[in-house]
């Protein structure tokens, strides 16, 4: 098996988890797209290796593997930027929630005291 077998072969199998993932509900649509759009660059380049280099020749690079892991590097860095202001946004969300039901229940054990009261 060669190398770009080997990468044609990653990438189907990387579809397939992506697509049973969101199948199963286990991976939201807005995030499979750039799995997805990984997994048809990973077969583009498999298929047609020529693509990498000619890239590499036009930004300077003199290895074209270097280019593919400083691409490889942006796309990590990119999603875990992404996933970061996600759970921010969410542990915002949480606390406020949180708050919002220790308000209520404050609210609901002072209710109850003065019923008692009476």
């Amino acid at each position: 098996m060669t190398v770009y077998q080997l990468g044609l072969l990653g990438a189907a199998i990387s579809m397939l988890v992506i697509f049973e993932m969101l199948r199963r509900r286990r991976l939201r649509e807005k995030y499979a797209v750039v799995w997805v759009l990984v997994a048809v660059a990973i077969a583009v380049l498999a298929i047609f290796p020529e693509v990498l280099v000619f890239a590499a020749r036009v930004t300077g690079v003199q290895v074209p593997a270097n280019l593919l892991f400083f691409g490889a590097s942006l796309v990590l860095l990119t999603v875990n930027v992404q996933l970061s202001s996600e759970v921010s946004r969410l542990e915002e969300k949480v606390r406020t929630l949180a708050e919002s039901v220790g308000l209520e229940r404050l609210e609901r054990l002072e209710h109850e005291r003065r019923c008692e009261r009476r």
